[in-house]
Parts: structure tokens; C-alpha cells; sequence
């Protein structure tokens, strides 16, 4: 594994620009309406410059084969379960519809590490977005790549009941079921083909989950939508979240937010208490 160390530094740049069409879609999907101001709302940047990888190249889970070769970006860990387990970002300037945009992308650092499911492997990926020249976003965001669930494991049964989520002590909350439809728009918004959003069997039978997955993203995505229906849009300047469980499909999922000094407290919660998300920001 020490030859990873070859791709820290290695470096992608791409080219989008914001279609308002495009916007209008996000906006749908997360029921909400547009900023005032006319910008775009906060994590919209998670929509633009994706990866392209044709049809005939993604692997058994939905992404991309990792291959051993001057042109990917990736190097080729063999695990194959992957995750989007953290971000940091600054936001800098407010995106706006019909910008261009650039986004430049470097692998920071690659880390191995045992944990009580064996093997991981962190990759941190550091992004910034451009628009129309002027740099507006900036994110470190961190990968784990993981063995494959044991052979023939059942699906994880549902956690135990630990009596119903109480917001108390909470400036903010409000409770959504992600719906199945929900998932598969946010898919396509960020062009995600990982099976375990949209493919239940696979979800179940492959990689042990209980039901369809929430994308960490779209988490973090609810909770800066919370913050700018509680706060205002585009008032964040810095946000950064980590998973800590999967949100379920189908599931009551509690968001939350509050005020602690100079800090503002996020989090998601399942329905059982147990604690999807956490995240912070300012």
C-alpha cells in the first residue's frame, strides 16, 4: 500500500458552468425556493464538475474502476466499499446562475488504518471552486474506502428502540422521511450511480444494509438547507460534517440546529435517537 503515496499531490481540474434550468431542478428536489438575492443556495457546488467516467467503466458497486494508471486520480485500492465520510468547507463567495466554473482538485494525503470491520484506507481530496475566476468555495473532503461485507451476512436488523427523538434543547428542527424518489433525484443531481442508493437487493444482500442508503451528502445538504431556512442563504462561511451512521430510506430522519456562542451546532438524528450526523459551522 506504500505505493499510494505516489498519487499524494496528484491533481484534476474541470470545467462546468451553473445552468439556471439546472438550479430550478435542485431547488424541486429540496422543495424550497430560491434565494432572494438570486445566488445559489449553499452545497449546490456538490452539483457541478462531476466526474464523467462512461457507463462501461463503473465497477460492480456503481463507481468508477479504480485503475493503476498515469491518468486516474484515485490510486487502485482494493477495497471495494466506498464512503464519503467527511467535509470541511469554506465558503467564500456565493456561487451565482450562468457562472463558469472551475474546480481543482488534489489528493491531500491517503492513510491506512485498521478498524473493528478491518482494513480502511482514507483519502482526502482538497477542492476549490471558481466562479467566473473567483475562487468561492473550499472543501477537504474525506473518502474511506473498506473490505466487503461478509459472504451470505444478513442485512443489519433495525436498531433498537430508545424511546422517540426529543428536540428539546434544540433552536431548530424538522423531521422528513427520505423518500425513495428523493434519493434518485439527488443521484441524478450529482450524477452518483453507487448502488446502494437506488438498488434495494444490492443495498441488502451485497453491502448489509437494512434498506436504501442516504447519500452523506444529502444529509449534509438537508442541514445547510435547515440553516438557510433558519439563518438565511449563503450566511454560512464555514461548514464541515462527518457521518456516523446510515440514514435509512423510508426512516424518519430528525435535523436540527443551534446557536452556541460563535458556533452553530448541526446534527441528524434517526428516529431511535441514534445520531446520523454531526456537523458544525459559522
Amino acid at each position: 500500500m506504500s505505493d499510494w503515496q505516489a498519487w499524494i499531490g496528484r491533481e484534476d481540474v474541470r470545467h462546468d458552468h451553473i445552468d439556471p434550468a439546472a438550479v430550478a431542478r435542485w431547488l424541486a428536489t429540496l422543495d424550497r425556493s430560491a434565494p432572494a438575492d438570486g445566488s445559489v443556495p449553499q452545497a449546490y457546488h456538490w452539483c457541478l464538475c462531476l466526474p464523467d467516467a462512461p457507463t462501461a467503466t463503473l465497477g460492480a458497486d456503481g463507481h468508477p474502476v479504480r485503475e493503476d494508471s498515469d491518468d486516474s486520480f484515485l490510486p487502485p485500492i482494493p477495497l471495494p466499499r466506498r464512503m464519503w465520510a467527511a467535509s470541511k468547507v469554506e465558503f467564500l463567495a456565493p456561487l451565482r446562475p450562468r457562472q463558469s466554473i472551475m474546480r481543482s482538485s488534489r489528493v491531500a494525503s491517503i492513510t491506512e488504518k485498521q478498524g473493528g470491520t478491518g482494513k480502511l484506507v482514507f483519502a482526502e481530496i482538497a477542492h476549490e471552486t471558481r466562479g467566473d475566476g473567483a475562487l468561492a468555495v473550499r472543501e477537504i473532503q474525506s473518502i474511506v474506502f473498506r473490505e466487503p461485507a461478509p459472504a451470505g451476512a444478513p442485512a443489519a436488523p433495525p436498531p433498537p428502540g430508545e424511546g422517540k427523538f426529543d428536540a428539546s434543547g434544540w433552536e431548530a428542527h424538522r423531521m422528513l422521511v427520505p423518500s425513495e424518489a428523493l434519493l434518485f433525484r439527488y443521484s441524478a443531481l450529482t450524477f452518483n450511480s453507487h448502488r446502494i442508493h437506488y438498488d434495494l437487493p444490492y443495498a441488502t444482500h451485497e453491502e448489509g444494509y437494512r434498506g436504501l442508503v442516504v447519500h452523506g451528502p444529502l444529509t449534509a445538504t438537508l442541514l445547510l438547507d435547515l440553516a438557510a431556512l433558519h439563518l438565511g442563504d449563503n450566511m454560512l462561511q464555514r461548514f464541515a460534517f462527518r457521518g456516523l451512521s446510515p440514514a435509512i430510506c423510508g426512516d424518519p430522519l430528525h435535523l436540527v440546529l443551534r446557536r452556541d456562542d460563535d458556533t452553530i451546532a448541526l446534527a441528524a438524528f434517526a428516529a431511535d435517537r441514534r445520531q446520523v450526523m454531526a456537523a458544525t459551522a459559522n
